[in-house]
């Protein structure tokens, strides 16, 4: 096979990765791979030039984009709609088996979420914790 192939396999697999993660490092790796793919049109047989052209690529965006990320997240009138989660109701839409996945509906937006607790569908649900993706819930137990 050829190396640019290579390069483009590579560059897919992190594409995908990065659409469940969010958080954009793996697509600046991404577009390194695909540079690297570039070069190795041009280039088949720089194996290092490749492989250093990519890891300055992505290198060079990571640095030049986390101080605009940065910006954005602390502008006036941006909101993280991950932060007021935490203690919300939601429904389970696919069962959580205790340490695997599933996934929760909370008001609008649905997310993947664990439990230390079996949960099944259609089960209310309250919101303990939220990482980059993935939140953290429990049965709802209404108050007394």
């Amino acid at each position: 096979m050829e190396p640019w192939a290579y390069w483009l396999i590579a560059a897919g697999i992190l594409l995908v990765l990065e659409m469940m993660t969010l958080t954009f490092y793996l697509l600046w790796i991404c577009i390194g791979a695909v540079a690297g793919g570039i070069i190795s049109l041009f280039a088949p047989d720089a194996y290092v030039l490749q492989v250093i052209l990519a890891s300055l690529v992505a290198l060079v965006l990571t640095i030049f984009t986390k101080p605009l990320t940065r910006k954005i997240h602390s502008a006036k009138g941006y909101e993280d709609t991950g932060i007021e989660l935490v203690g919300k109701q939601g429904i389970v839409v696919e069962s959580i088996e205790q340490g695997q996945y599933g996934i929760v509906k909370v008001g609008g937006d649905t997310w993947s979420a664990t439990s230390t607790q079996k949960l099944d569908r259609d089960e209310l649900v309250r919101v303990i914790k939220r990482g980059s993706s993935i939140i953290e819930v429990e049965r709802w137990e209404e108050l007394i």
